[in-house]
């Protein structure tokens, strides 16, 4: 049976009357890649601060790999890896040579910069001064240089912030092969397509609370949202789309026809047999989707 990397109870934090962490509860198993979920503003960096033991908290308690990580725990330091949203690196050194100097710190051999290079896709870029780097090879170091050491958890605020779409998906990749390797990821993000494909289990955040946790899929068959369906314009009449099987409601704007239906296959099969599936879009609800159920407003990112 798993044991707890991470046991958060019931943790608080407010700087005058701003409430930035209001009794957060939760567990992190050990090789779980958890994700905290929220707008700017939610309580995820303070949350994660507190584990870390960067900050204390007004009151409650956090067990990090079954020690108090505060007041500032030495003995936790070698067990876990940090990569905070705003990276620092030495000036004017490689991005071999960086990792080198951390490995230096940690008292690891040398090979194992060259290991982390590889792991994080920057080996062709070893060799490239820091401030050379496009951010998203920037990022891909900063975690390397968080993962030098090898340790147990890996703490990862917003990896993927300001990334481009590309980058965003490479990062994925090194993020799959670190939790591969055994390791306990607790990140946050305020993207959420990106927390569901990656994350075991998300606890989303507002307001310094958290509102669910599950994992993904469960949160979103819990919202028990209807599907929508997408045609292109003209495609079908707002009356015929409406009389077909498991059509509950229509609407139509300049581009396209939107069917909402809690019984797709029906509706699928109808416009299969009208031939009505040229540019044809399935839509099922996203953790999005829930966080707006669960909010009652817009996303903020």
């Amino acid at each position: 049976m798993s044991q707890s990397a991470i046991a958060v109870a019931d943790i608080r934090k407010s700087y005058g009357d701003l409430k930035a962490v209001d009794g957060v509860s939760f567990t992190v198993t050990e090789g779980e890649f958890f994700g905290i979920l929220g707008p700017n503003g939610a309580g995820k960096t303070t949350t994660l601060e507190i584990i870390e033991g960067l900050r204390e908290p007004d009151s409650g308690t956090v067990r990090l790999l079954g020690e108090s990580p505060w007041p500032r725990n030495v003995a936790l330091l070698p067990r876990i890896g940090v990569q905070l949203q705003a990276s620092a690196f030495f000036e004017k050194l490689t991005a071999r040579e960086q990792l080198l100097t951390f490995a230096a710190m940690y008292g690891v051999s040398a090979a194992r910069a060259d290991e982390m290079l590889e792991l994080v896709g920057l080996t062709d870029k070893a060799g490239t001064r820091e401030d050379k780097l496009s951010g998203g090879q920037r990022q891909r170091l900063s975690i390397a240089c968080a993962l030098i050491h090898d340790p147990d958890v890996v703490f990862l605020d917003e990896p993927t912030a300001a990334l481009d779409p590309q980058a965003r998906r490479n990062l994925w990749d090194v993020l799959r092969a670190i939790q591969e390797r055994g390791k306990t990821i607790l990140y946050t993000t305020h993207y959420l397509d990106e927390a569901e494909i990656l994350c075991d289990r998300v606890a989303i955040m507002d307001h310094g609370r958290i509102l669910a946790l599950d994992p993904p899929a469960t949160l979103v068959r819990g919202l028990d949202a209807p599907t929508r369906v997408i045609l292109e314009r003209g495609s079908l009449t707002t009356a015929d789309a409406g009389a077909l099987p498991g059509a509950d409601d229509v609407s139509e704007d300049e581009l396209s026809l939107t069917i909402t239906t809690r019984n797709p296959a029906d509706l699928l099969s109808a416009l299969a047999e009208r031939r009505a599936l040229a540019g044809l879009q399935v839509r099922t609800a996203t953790l999005e989707d829930v966080f707006l159920e669960l909010t009652g407003r817009e996303y903020r990112a």
